[in-house]
């Protein structure tokens, strides 16, 4: 079974920095082979639940070296501040160069989020050095989540790795009308970009986890839960090369 552990790694400093750069947080779980590659997981919950471990633990067993920084390291316990913006991305990089010291390729290095992080991980694909992106319920499509983000409408066209979102139909954070015009920016992106729409809101792969057997049901839930995370697997599977 792939192993979990816990582990820091350095802010990116400036070359003249005279003190020890401050360290980022991580949970990562090693597959229980050589990793043919590494996902960046960002998440807006304080806790890593069950459900995003074991959603963590599912794609190590596929062969990739996951990994999720702790983004609320700078704040208090029990601060109600949302974490966007420079602080993010600063703990993307750290992240990044993490898998690249042990040994993974820049073109093998995906990156997964939720929510706000889903719109930090289409952003990070269009100026960061990312293979692949997927984005579930990424909010600020058409409203930026603050003055230094663009629209995800503004910033679909610049995608430089390929991306794939995913969203559920009456989510009122993400309106239909609002996915629809998105669908039509990333169309103009020189990769490939893909939105999937689910009725509802069974779009979530770090929600609880269901089985193959309930599958069988054919409850539409279950099965829309099954194809948004088989959805994720493959698109990494199929750009991380």
């Amino acid at each position: 079974m792939p192993g979990i552990f816990r582990d820091s790694a350095p802010l990116r400093a400036d070359d003249d920095a005279v003190v020890e750069a401050p360290r980022v947080p991580l949970t990562a779980v090693q597959p229980d082979r050589h990793a043919r590659g590494g996902i960046v997981v960002l998440h807006e919950s304080r806790q890593f639940t069950p459900a995003l471990i074991d959603l963590m633990r599912a794609l190590a067993a596929e062969g990739w070296l996951v990994v999720a920084p702790h983004l609320f390291h700078r704040e208090a316990a029990h601060s109600d501040t949302e974490v966007f913006g420079k602080n993010l991305f600063d703990d993307f990089d750290a992240t990044f160069d993490w898998l690249v010291d042990r040994g993974i390729y820049t073109d093998c290095v995906g990156v997964l989020g939720f929510d706000d992080a889903g719109t930090a991980a289409m952003i990070v694909a269009t100026n960061r050095p990312v293979a692949a992106a997927v984005s579930v319920s990424a909010h600020g499509i058409v409203e930026p989540l603050n003055a230094d983000t663009p629209t995800l409408v503004e910033a679909g066209p610049s995608l430089k790795a390929p991306w794939l979102g995913l969203y559920g139909e009456d989510d009122p954070m993400t309106p239909r009308d609002h996915v629809e015009r998105l669908r039509d920016a990333v169309a103009r992106a020189d990769v490939a970009t893909n939105i999937v729409s689910y009725s509802g809101l069974a779009h979530r792969a770090d929600e609880p986890p269901v089985t193959e057997a309930a599958a069988g049901d054919e409850d539409p839930l279950v099965v829309a839960m099954l194809d948004a995370q088989r959805r994720i697997f493959d698109w990494f599977d199929g750009n991380l090369r």
